[in-house]
């Protein structure tokens, strides 16, 4: 793909025990955090070597067993569907992360080799003690943020968003992102809604290949797309719903994300919404959906306040503040409508 893309906004005054969280969520764009991680053992173990950062991963590793994705060499790292998008193209191992890094070695100087990808792993949970020396410190700003570790060789992981703002760290190796509002999703062409290749529908594009004649609208999300490439102990901020397409550049590399809501953790995924107004709203006439829409618009989607103010306080029920027990009566009642 040689169309050309927006850069990414960076900063280089950020450091890893000091995140400006309010700062990144209230500006809500990407931001590349040059140097974040470069302290980082791993970091600093990739930099000299990749025996050297396999060695270091192995030294932390309890020997839980994990599972990882493998692909032909013929996916060209491209994690997606096989062709009438009923499957996806990889096979789920399971296995131990010794075996995983064992086959990326073996394949580091393929021109094509099979594909390799352990994604979004606990890292306490894989690899305990970690932490002490490789960490944001989330927990300054009263944040439960609990790192996820990503190790594989050149895979793609297709655009896709996250429901949850996100910081990716990059230790080992080179990726590039390249990064759309949420705003493009109707022109980046998102596949089925299950399977998907990682828990979220993706885009079916081929970045590196555009179809534009199938895919036309895919040029006026490139109009408003950014790109970046991140370098070891580079790290980048993605708000939720930004659409992000990575690329691995590297025979061996390594990521760190940590992932946290700007909600409380009793208010549950939106995608529960999105599936029952699948069921219940979308093949409704277009006449009810119109009203059904300046319905969402007055309870939802505007003002949170707005629908209940005229009420007295006691009589707002769901339509004044939500708290954990009033969302668990709400979930209560909802479980008992759907199951009549």
């Amino acid at each position: 793909m040689r169309e050309p893309v927006a850069s990414v906004r960076e900063r280089s005054d950020v450091r890893a025990d000091a995140l400006p969280v309010d700062e990144l969520l209230e500006a809500g764009q990407p931001v590349v955090l040059r140097g974040l991680v470069r302290a980082w053992q791993l970091t600093q173990a990739g930099q000299r070597s990749t025996s050297d950062v396999m060695a270091c991963l192995a030294r932390f590793y309890n020997q839980r067993p994990i599972q990882y994705s493998y692909g032909a060499p013929d996916i060209a790292g491209r994690v997606f569907y096989n062709d009438d998008f009923t499957a996806i193209n990889c096979q789920v191992m399971r296995g131990t992360l010794t075996e995983l890094i064992d086959e990326i070695g073996a394949h580091l100087d393929d021109p094509q080799p099979p594909t390799w990808y352990m994604a979004s792993a606990p890292v306490d949970a894989l690899l305990p003690g970690l932490r002490d020396t490789d960490d944001l410190n989330f927990a300054a700003n009263g944040i439960d943020a609990p790192p996820r570790i990503w190790i594989g060789n050149r895979t793609i992981a297709s655009a896709h968003y996250d429901a949850m703002n996100n910081i990716a760290c990059n230790a080992v190796g080179r990726r590039r992102f390249t990064l759309f509002p949420p705003e493009q999703i109707k022109n980046l062409y998102p596949g089925p809604l299950e399977p998907t290749p990682g828990g979220q529908a993706v885009s079916v594009v081929d970045f590196a290949a555009p179809d534009f004649g199938k895919y036309p609208r895919f040029r006026e999300a490139l109009a408003s797309a950014q790109r970046v490439e991140l370098e070891p102990g580079d790290a980048i901020f993605i708000p939720n719903m930004w659409w992000h397409h990575v690329e691995g550049l590297e025979p061996f590399n390594v990521l760190v994300n940590y992932w946290w809501s700007s909600v409380p953790h009793y208010v549950p995924t939106p995608m529960h919404a999105l599936y029952h107004a699948l069921w219940a709203i979308r093949d409704r006439p277009e006449e009810e959906k119109r009203a059904w829409r300046e319905v969402f618009d007055y309870y939802v989607f505007g003002p949170s306040e707005r629908a209940g103010e005229h009420l007295p306080e006691g009589a707002r029920g769901a339509l004044g503040p939500l708290d954990e027990t009033s969302i668990r009566r709400l979930r209560a009642m909802l479980i008992d409508r759907l199951n009549r």
